[in-house]
């Protein structure tokens, strides 16, 4: 049987040494849930927020089998875990994303430069409330916000920029998830408008907005494009590592 867990005190060793800010999401209870198959001593965890699913502790195939419905990234703490993952869902699509540090000292200096590169006629704005709304009219833009429970929940805790031009969201960059100590980056752009930095100024400018506020702007990269995006802000490329995408 699957329990929601309240006491997320109870599986932190098991995620021991894994800087995932998502799973910070779920132990700090910010968002997002921990589910175990024994809600008194667990010995498997998986911590689930948005789309994501983190597996560690002994591989519990009852925990795999119970994933969310729809689209699901999961990740394995270890090789034992995906050899289940591949078990139980011999179509997920095996996939290599990118870890990146999480200590990155940022040129203040740098990122201003990139934000007052906007071109002509395209603004930049914060993520209120009638910009939230917005952001899910697009499935390009609803990452944006979507992970949070009500609009109310990311007006509270989410963090955003977005660039507009003629009345319509052509890019961003927002808190995905959400902890203690900083968010999680989005990022996107439709497609007609690639190729123009503005990804490079909507990151730059939420960076900027939370290093005002102390937080940290935690990047994950699913693939290369993402990673040279990342070092171009003055991230560092940490390691690969191996997910799932179950659908």
């Amino acid at each position: 049987m699957i329990y929601e867990l309240e006491d997320t005190t109870k599986v932190v060793e098991l995620f021991k040494d894994w800087q995932e800010t998502m799973i910070y999401s779920c132990l700090q209870r910010v968002m997002g849930k921990v589910f175990v198959t024994n809600a008194i001593h667990p010995k498997s965890a998986c911590a689930s927020v948005g789309c994501f699913a983190f597996f560690a502790g002994e591989p519990d195939k009852e925990l795999v089998l119970s994933k969310p419905q729809g689209f699901v990234i999961m990740t394995p703490q270890n090789d034992s875990w995906a050899t289940l993952i591949e078990e139980c869902y011999p179509s997920a699509n095996k996939v290599t994303r990118y870890a990146i540090k999480k200590d990155t000292l940022f040129n203040t200096d740098i990122l201003e430069q990139f934000v007052n590169k906007l071109p002509q006629g395209y603004e930049l704005h914060e993520i209120d409330s009638d910009i939230y709304d917005r952001c899910l009219e697009n499935p390009v833009t609803s990452d944006f916000v979507s992970s949070f429970e009500s609009k109310e929940d990311y007006l509270k805790n989410g963090r955003g920029k977005v660039i507009i031009k003629d009345g319509r969201i052509v890019s961003g960059a927002s808190s995905f998830t959400r902890y203690n100590e900083g968010i999680e980056i989005e990022v996107d752009t439709v497609p007609d408008e690639k190729r123009k930095n503005l990804a490079t100024i909507a990151c730059a400018a939420l960076i900027l907005r939370c290093l005002d506020e102390n937080l940290y702007p935690s990047w994950d990269a699913q693939n290369l494009i993402s990673v040279h995006l990342a070092e171009k802000l003055g991230y560092v490329f940490s390691h690969e590592y191996v997910a799932y995408e179950v659908d």
